[in-house]
């Protein structure tokens, strides 16, 4: 029964229609009403037959616009799109893993357009927090059950690993600030491990997953979800442990930042490095910070 009804509501002037055509036809047959009659009746039957059209053909482009809404991008598509996304672009949110290809792409390409064009640019990264060593284990079992061998960087990943590449995220970041007078660039730290990474330029929205196998969304400003993912990504970011970074200022740091100098800042962050860390594996964050490698 409530499915029947559920359906008269939504064809409801089908119904109506098709009631007074049959009414009217019996009606016309026993000759119980003249000819005026049962034209006006047709004119009125007609009348809900057109605005019956009209709503499904308003639906159905609806419907097109709304499956249009996203874009699946594979392969080098993928590539092609942040590309395009980064070149006008006043803003960048991403949410994800370590960060390494912020570090190896958008981060550089994203400064040396702002800075070329004389605009500001505000960036805002989620990343994992690498002082939670539980989270960064369990993200780098994650990465290496999708790809048990060596990425193009020619590495494993390890807890290490997860650690040291979100370390370096964090000190690229305060490397371009002191770098870049009109870059404003935040920096959070969850506590949530996700399988996704989130791009959000000025112009869409970019969803991707660490299976180079999966295809990524892509949605547009114009387009619907995208003022949603936004609002998304900024609540996200609310609940992140925020570095703050504005402590870096007092320290400047050289075109290639010494091992003490790296020390000194993650102190300064309150994001000290951990005690086991020797002045290798500082060097080694350095060297992920300012020339990262491309894992794609």
């Amino acid at each position: 029964m409530a499915r029947l009804l559920s359906w008269l509501r939504t064809n409801i002037d089908g119904v109506v229609a098709l009631v007074l055509a049959m009414v009217v036809g019996v009606l016309a047959v026993l000759d119980l009403i003249d000819i005026d009659q049962v034209n006006a009746v047709v004119l009125l039957v007609l009348g809900l037959l057109a605005t019956t059209l009209l709503r499904d053909r308003h639906l159905s482009a609806q419907a097109v616009r709304d499956a249009t809404s996203v874009r699946l991008l594979y392969g080098p598509e993928i590539g092609h799109a942040h590309t395009l996304a980064r070149r006008d672009t006043e803003q960048w949110i991403f949410k994800g893993g370590t960060g390494t290809y912020i570090r190896a792409v958008t981060l550089r390409a994203c400064v040396e357009n702002a800075r070329r064009e004389q605009r500001p640019l505000r960036m805002q990264l989620e990343i994992l927090d690498p002082t939670n060593e539980p989270l960064c284990k369990t993200y780098a079992q994650f990465r290496s059950s999708l790809t048990p061998e060596a990425d193009r960087t020619g590495e494993q990943w390890t807890t290490d690993r997860t650690r040291k590449e979100a370390f370096a995220t964090v000190l690229a970041a305060c490397w371009y600030r002191q770098r870049f007078t009109f870059l404003t660039i935040d920096v959070g730290l969850s506590s949530v491990m996700t399988t996704f990474r989130w791009d959000l330029s000025s112009s869409c929205v970019i969803v991707t997953q660490d299976n180079p196998n999966t295809p990524a969304l892509m949605f547009e400003r114009d387009k619907p979800y995208y003022r949603d993912f936004n609002r998304e990504l900024v609540a996200s970011f609310k609940q992140t442990r925020q570095v703050p970074l504005s402590r870096s200022e007092e320290l400047a740091l050289a075109d290639e930042p010494s091992v003490d100098q790296a020390r000194a800042l993650f102190d300064a962050l309150d994001l000290s490095l951990p005690a086991s860390y020797t002045d290798r594996d500082v060097a080694d964050v350095v060297r992920r910070a300012l020339q990262p490698r491309n894992p794609y």
